[in-house]
């Protein structure tokens, strides 16, 4: 009986922790949403997740009109460069490259930028 008791007790600790483990890990990852930032001299793709894009302005702009706002307000913005790279699998994965700054300028473009490859969030 005893033995019963102690591993019906290991499994709702295990249970427990890995509840707590998926919730911690859900908040952590954000999505990321990507978008390339179009100039005359180049271009660059940046990801921001859901939190940044709020504090940003919000869900009532579509997101490249709210990163496109913040820049022209802010007169500068920091974000999270992404590039494809490969992960330990092999797979092709879109990861944070590193942060940049953006600064606002006359024939700058925001669009959405998609990608087949899994999105990894930034810290």
């Amino acid at each position: 009986m005893e033995r019963l008791a102690r591993a019906a007790l290991q499994a709702a600790t295990l249970a427990f922790l890995s509840a707590i483990a998926t919730h911690a890990w859900g908040q952590a990852q954000a999505p990321v949403s990507l978008f390339k930032v179009v100039t005359v001299k180049d271009e660059v793709v940046i990801g921001l997740n859901t939190q940044e894009l709020q504090a940003l302005g919000g869900p009532e702009k579509a997101p490249a009109g709210i990163i496109a706002s913040a820049l022209a307000s802010r007169k500068e913005l920091t974000v999270w460069q992404y590039a494809v790279h490969k992960a330990a699998n092999g797979d092709s994965e879109m990861a944070p490259l590193h942060q940049i700054g953006l600064l606002p300028h006359e024939s700058l473009r925001v669009v959405p930028y998609s990608t087949p490859f899994a999105i990894l969030p930034h810290n």
